[in-house]
């Protein structure tokens, strides 16, 4: 719980100070909460990537100026098959067509049962370590 309170302050800390106009406060800010997601993000992005497509998802995730969000978006690019960027920033998986609104749904699908599913098999074995 202490763990979960201590995640949840640095990224509020992080989108409240993580501004270079807030200085050394927000630059610490930011670097604890990139630290904190370092290995969630690239979790993330390996779980929705299909593994074959992995060697691909350094290079597409480097692209973004932040150095954890890359991974899952990068990711669900690459499943997808689909181009996502942000005008004058990045472009991840830039030769192919932006999404529609099938791949939204699609998106949605998978990122919502990969989260329920995480979520049901965690829920499952800290019952059964429970036990012991």
């Amino acid at each position: 719980m202490a763990g979960a309170a201590l995640y949840r302050y640095a990224n509020t800390a992080d989108a409240m100070w993580g501004y270079p106009e807030h200085g050394a406060r927000g630059a610490f800010a930011a670097r604890v909460d990139d630290l904190l997601n370092l290995l969630p993000a690239r979790l993330t992005g390996l779980l929705l990537c299909p593994p074959r497509l992995w060697p691909r998802l350094l290079q597409e995730a480097r692209k973004t100026p932040s150095p954890n969000a890359g991974f899952p978006m990068a990711a669900l690019a690459l499943r997808l098959g689909v181009r996502l960027r942000k005008r004058g920033a990045y472009a991840l998986n830039p030769h192919l067509p932006s999404p529609t609104g099938e791949e939204l749904r699609r998106g949605l699908w998978v990122t919502g049962g990969l989260g329920y599913g995480l979520g049901l098999l965690l829920g499952t074995l800290a019952a059964l370590g429970g036990r012991g």
